[in-house]
């Protein structure tokens, strides 16, 4: 399929199956896929939550809805049908996405990049940022204690903290700012915030490992997220584990895809990452990790989440499930 005829489909269709091939795609160490659940976890209840964000991501292709209430009415469909908190992250990626899809700018139809992304975040409103905070009264949410100098913004204060939304003017995007580049050295920043504060750029990396790569979009969607999690440590894992678990679980990633070259060149993040490592990435040794993972209680859920990302973006670009 071409990335015209790819252009050519709802997108919110791609979007349900971004989540749906997040979900499936395996080994994701640590996390639930079609082979593994966990204790308080079950694969079903993924499926159950891609269903019930619909109606929120179709908000998000209504150019005349807000990009917060499509995001809370997707949190809430979600907890309603899966009856917990399974995509959230996913969502707070996806609803932008989907609407810098439909977003016609710069002409008709013009291709999704970080560019079109970034004017979406950059247009979010206050009103966004109020929406954004109730949809976390929706679910129970493993976050961080917020950064020093920032407790009126905590997200666990859901509808309380719109006071101060309102005082301060702060916008969807001016929030999450604060979580991407925290005033702390040894902080691990928030990966899903820094996407929307940089335009997306680990996102759009990974699309394009799965779109290049071949085989079936669930083992693409692995590999990817090896890769992605070798990048930077797990914003979900050093908040439930602490900033040093994370990086150590970044570095068993890392260490699955072979040779630190790119590092030794001055390279960081996903730029740091080979693609050839990422497509010649070794599932098999990856279900070792994953046990281990599981074992731990290493959960790299914020990995999954720009996976899921990445599978839109590579969908909207032409990458298709096999026949």
């Amino acid at each position: 399929m071409t990335a015209a005829e790819s252009r050519a489909r709802d997108p919110v269709d791609d979007a349900t199956l971004a989540l749906l091939l997040e979900v499936a795609g395996t080994p994701k160490p640590g996390n639930v896929d079609r082979r593994r659940d966990l204790d308080d976890l079950r694969f079903e209840a993924f499926l159950g939550g891609a269903v019930g964000a619909r109606e929120g991501l179709e908000l998000a292709a209504d150019p005349a809805a807000s990009v917060g209430d499509a995001f809370e009415r997707a949190v809430a469909g979600m907890a309603d049908r899966a009856g917990t908190n399974t995509q959230l992250g996913c969502l707070l990626l996806l609803v932008p996405l989907v609407r810098a899809t439909v977003a016609r700018q710069d002409g008709p139809q013009s291709d999704l990049g970080p560019d079109a992304v970034d004017r979406v975040t950059r247009d979010t409103t206050v009103a966004d940022a109020v929406a954004f905070y109730r949809a976390f009264e929706r679910v129970d949410v493993a976050v961080a204690d917020p950064p020093a100098g920032a407790a009126d913004l905590d997200v666990r204060r859901g509808s309380d903290a719109a006071p101060t939304l309102r005082e301060r003017g702060l916008t969807l995007r001016d929030v999450l700012a604060v979580s991407a580049d925290p005033d702390d050295p040894d902080r691990v920043p928030d990966r899903n915030a820094r996407e929307w504060a940089e335009g997306f750029p680990r996102t759009f990396r990974a699309a394009e490992w799965i779109r290049t790569d071949t085989g079936p979009l669930t083992d693409r969607a692995a590999r990817a997220f090896l890769g992605l999690l070798a990048a930077e440590p797990d914003t979900l894992v050093a908040a439930t584990r602490g900033p040093e678990t994370a990086r150590e679980a970044s570095a068993r990633a890392a260490a699955l895809l072979g040779g630190d070259g790119a590092a030794a060149a001055g390279l960081t993040g996903v730029d740091a990452i080979d693609t050839d490592a990422v497509h010649g990435a070794d599932l098999v040794a990856a279900e070792e990790l994953a046990a281990s993972f599981v074992d731990e209680g290493v959960n790299p859920g914020t990995t999954a989440d720009l996976t899921c990302a990445a599978l839109y973006v590579a969908l909207r670009r032409g990458a298709e499930v096999a026949p």
